[in-house]
């Protein structure tokens, strides 16, 4: 559902996966071709609990993936696996990447919003490169929430000292995260293709002009 309510956009917020890195199942598939590590033998990690833990920031990932590597008969030590893994996942959307630009380049501020566990969040930064293509990053890790809570978002609010709540536009690929960033008081949509995203894009009203 598209949110319009003619308040001015000044800053933008981005989320990685499914949106800026167009490589969500990448790795679970991976991961069954090389090794025949399905996802039911990797559930215990990635989707019951401990990978959450590393994306609060109340756990090191480099720890916790220990002892799953010999579990899932991986011979790579931890360093070699996140690089396979990082790596796997770095699938930008350049031609998202380059319409940020442009709303940079005429004066919007904008920002990625992810649940990134630390050594991840530090890899989208500098081997990514998105440092440089970037105001900042809003990392779960270092927030000590995910995106589903509205304290993410109220972290956002309180770092971006100036802007209000309804200036900020914020895209994510998944419902409950949006739905989250509207009750918080900030406009977001689901971004489902850049073609959409251009031109939903096109009917908000932006403090430096569109795109």
């Amino acid at each position: 559902m598209f949110c319009y309510s003619g308040d001015m956009i000044t800053t933008l917020l981005f989320d990685v996966d499914g949106v800026l890195a167009i490589s969500r199942g990448l790795f679970s598939e991976r991961l069954a071709k090389d090794y025949g590590v399905t996802r039911e033998m990797s559930a215990a990690f990635f989707r019951q609990g401990t990978l959450y833990q590393c994306l609060i920031g109340a756990a090191d990932l480099k720890e916790e993936i220990v002892p799953y590597l010999p579990q899932w008969g991986i011979p790579l030590g931890v360093d070699d696996f996140l690089a396979y893994w990082f790596d796997t996942e770095n699938v930008v959307d350049h031609a998202l990447l380059a319409a940020i630009q442009q709303l940079r380049n005429k004066g919007s501020r904008c920002y990625l919003a992810t649940n990134q566990e630390r050594h991840r969040t530090a890899y989208i930064l500098q081997e990514m490169g998105f440092a440089r293509h970037f105001d900042g990053m809003f990392s779960s890790s270092s927030i000590g929430c995910v995106k589903t809570d509205p304290a993410f978002f109220e972290h956002v609010l309180r770092t971006l000292e100036g802007v209000q709540a309804h200036e900020i536009l914020f895209w994510d690929d998944l419902v409950e995260n949006v739905e989250t960033a509207r009750k918080v008081g900030l406009q977001a949509e689901v971004y489902t293709s850049y073609q959409d995203f251009i031109e939903k894009m096109s009917r908000f009203e932006m403090s430096q002009g569109a795109l």
